[in-house]
């Protein structure tokens, strides 16, 4: 699968306007990646609440783990989505219904989940969707520390870049 082209302004906002994120498919187990994505936007500053039915009315990393997003008390600005393509248009629906109690802004769907007919529904209803991008990927790219990491960005320079 090819990624989907979205303008570095629109992933940066989105990233930037984002306080809380609801995380749909987070797993306790600690090498699954949205265990370790859940932990990385944490120490960025982001309130991620789980969200997953198995491990519902536990905690992951501090925070309580609800069975769906309409268990969730609490306002979320993004659902990030940690499922399979085929599941992820009911979740997406979910989300629309919720947008305006929940004040959700964007659907963010996992690298490798595309699901083009709920991304339209979801824009139609006046939310932004991401699909087949990672945002604990994209914080990275875009405050440049993959390059930190050895990763080539397609950024050549002999200074460091500052970050903002």
């Amino acid at each position: 699968m090819t990624a989907l082209a979205y303008p570095d302004s629109l992933i940066r906002r989105v990233l930037d306007e984002t306080r809380t994120i609801a995380m749909v498919g987070a797993s306790a187990n600690w090498v699954r990646p949205s265990n370790f994505a859940m932990k990385y936007l944490q120490q960025k500053g982001y309130r991620v609440i789980p969200v997953n039915p198995v491990s519902a009315g536990t905690e992951i990393h501090g925070e309580m783990c609800y069975a769906s997003l309409g268990d969730i008390p609490d306002a979320f600005e993004m659902v990030d989505i940690f499922r399979r393509s085929e599941d992820a248009g009911a979740i997406v629906d979910e989300a629309i219904a919720l947008k305006d109690s929940k004040g959700v802004r964007t659907v963010w769907l996992q690298l490798e989940v595309i699901d083009a007919a709920a991304a339209e529904r979801a824009e139609a209803a006046g939310l932004t969707a991401i699909m087949d991008r990672c945002p604990k990927i994209e914080y990275g790219r875009l405050n440049h520390e993959l390059a930190w990491a050895g990763i080539n960005t397609g950024v050549i320079s002999s200074k460091r870049p500052r970050l903002r």
